[in-house]
């Protein structure tokens, strides 16, 4: 039963804290430029192993709809059939 209560007064001293906070507005950033032109040199890079996760991601999930749902759009035996001369 005292968890509980300590839990009540951790949320409702969470919550004052929140309400004294301060909001903060970013309006400017001092940084040099190639400072900056190589940060978003490494974001791209970084970014290209989560394109490459969301591929695979997207091509299971397409494989799974088309496996499920071709025969309705008319897909049944499409890939099946060999070149046509």
């Amino acid at each position: 039963m005292e968890s509980l209560f300590q839990h009540q007064e951790d949320t409702i001293m969470s919550e004052q804290q929140y309400q004294n906070e301060q909001k903060v507005v970013v309006t400017d950033i001092r940084m040099p430029f190639w400072s900056m032109v190589m940060f978003m040199v490494k974001w791209v890079f970084a970014s290209i192993p989560a394109l490459i996760i969301l591929s695979i991601i997207m091509g299971i999930i397409m494989a799974i709809f088309t496996t499920l749902f071709g025969t309705l759009m008319g897909f049944h035996g499409f890939f099946q059939q060999g070149p046509t001369f």
